[in-house]
């Protein structure tokens, strides 16, 4: 059997049972580089998933620490909807994807990662992205560093 090693997981895999919510820690601390918080509006934000799908996965989510949809208000409602169609067309434009995956997985048997604070995935998506890595020998190939993503996305937003 080969192996194929893949070490920075793990930090993942610790830092997932965390007692903490990265959604209301992470703006708080105002270092929105360090953290890949691309967009702050009134009641949502806009991070950079640092473990992701697909380049260019970002969250939205509210400041609020809610763990449903029917506990956010019109106005949390409608930015987060404002600010997914704001970077499906951002990340449309940079990264030329063949379409977007855009969901909320909501409680754990939904498979949400983060189940206490909601927030919006907007994956792009390529025909073919799905190759044989994921299949074979459950890992993801990631073509592109987070810092870079960052920078093209925040770039383009200022």
């Amino acid at each position: 059997m080969r192996r194929l090693w893949a070490p920075w997981r793990l930090k993942y895999i610790k830092e997932h049972k965390r007692e903490n919510c990265i959604f209301c820690q992470k703006p708080q601390e105002k270092k929105d580089e360090k953290n890949y918080i691309l967009l702050r509006g009134k009641t949502c934000f806009v991070i950079l998933n640092t473990y992701p799908y697909n380049n260019g996965h970002v969250m939205v989510a509210p400041y609020r620490h809610i763990g449903s949809v029917e506990k956010m208000s019109y106005e949390e409602g409608a930015e987060m909807m404002g600010f997914a169609g704001k970077m499906t067309r951002l990340i449309r434009e940079l990264m030329q994807p063949d379409g977007f995956n855009i969901g909320m997985n909501i409680g754990r048997a939904a498979g949400a990662g983060i189940e206490d604070h909601i927030h919006m995935h907007i994956v792009p998506r390529w025909v073919g992205d799905c190759n044989f890595m994921p299949i074979l020998s459950d890992t993801k190939v990631i073509p592109e560093a987070l810092d870079e993503s960052y920078r093209k996305l925040r770039d383009k937003l200022l």
